[in-house]
């Protein structure tokens, strides 16, 4: 199958590099010329621009920042086309970014005119989980498109998930982060003080983990430097998924429950403190370094 695949950030690069381990004929672009240049190396064939990616296509996978970024990508602005306009009929469109439900609606019903079909398909478990190929898929959209869509998704996911129609992916996405947020901020917490009364943070994150405290922090990305050697946190909180990208997530969480008068007051609470951590000077850490909040100086 010929796959266009635009966006080799931390999370795409793995999943294009995945899609062409199993055989698939890949076109990748980004606009970063060091992306481009990086996965280059390890194989991926890069092309000169996202037109030039879709050309020929059956498929065509978007992992970009914002729901800006994708309502720019496929319906253009400015004066400038849309890249729905270079994608042929009959195509399908999968968008794993992670976007304002409304925008994967928008994107969804101007493809369906040009009789393109697309699906909002954001996932869940980090860049190990893109690299190791067992990320989550929520997605929104027809049950048909799903199943066009399946064996692609089944190269770069273990879990894949039909949430409902278009946007639906994306509403069970940031619901999935809102909680992500809140929680790593109170295993921060209860870290911090932990060490703060002389415990040794692996013992404490052991005990925790299988406890009633227990949680994917605990189990996968420890935010604690020195704890689990293969989380960002280990890593001077490089790579992962950064602090700005989370605050982005969390500020969908809230315009979404404005929108529906949904109570969030942790989720609220949760966007306040990333946006505090942000302005700090944390932005491109990864999430995690939150912690950094709530540990005792010195």
């Amino acid at each position: 199958m010929k796959i266009a695949f635009i966006g080799l950030g931390n999370m795409g690069g793995p999943m294009a590099l995945n899609l062409r381990k199993a055989g698939h004929v890949l076109s990748a672009f980004d606009l970063s010329a060091d992306a481009c240049k990086k996965f280059a190396t390890e194989g991926l064939p890069i092309v000169a621009s996202a037109a030039d990616a879709v050309a020929g296509a059956e498929v065509v996978i978007s992992m970009l920042p914002a729901s800006a970024h994708v309502e720019g990508l496929y319906l253009g602005g400015e004066g400038k086309p849309g890249l729905l306009e270079h994608i042929a009929p009959g195509t399908l469109v999968i968008d794993s970014s992670t976007i304002a439900a409304a925008t994967s609606r928008k994107v969804a019903d101007a493809a369906g005119k040009r009789g393109i079909a697309v699906i909002d398909a954001p996932v869940s478990g980090g860049t190990g989980g893109a690299i190791a190929g067992t990320l989550t898929f929520m997605v929104g959209g027809s049950a048909q498109d799903l199943e066009r869509a399946r064996p692609v998704l089944e190269k770069m996911g273990a879990n894949i998930f039909h949430a409902g129609d278009a946007g639906a992916g994306q509403t069970a996405k940031i619901c999935n982060n809102m909680l992500l947020g809140i929680l790593m901020i109170g295993t921060s917490e209860a870290l911090a003080l932990g060490v703060a009364n002389g415990l040794d943070p692996k013992v404490l994150s052991e005990i925790m983990r299988r406890s009633s405290g227990g949680n994917w922090a605990l189990e996968k990305y420890n935010p604690m430097p020195g704890v689990m050697e293969t989380s960002p946190a280990s890593k001077n909180y490089a790579g992962g998924f950064g602090t700005d990208l989370m605050l982005k997530d969390l500020g969908l969480s809230q315009e979404n429950a404005t929108a529906v008068r949904a109570a969030t007051p942790l989720g609220g609470m949760a966007r306040n403190l990333y946006a505090a951590h942000s302005l700090a000077g944390h932005g491109a850490l990864d999430f995690s370094s939150v912690i950094k909040l709530v540990q005792k100086a010195g």
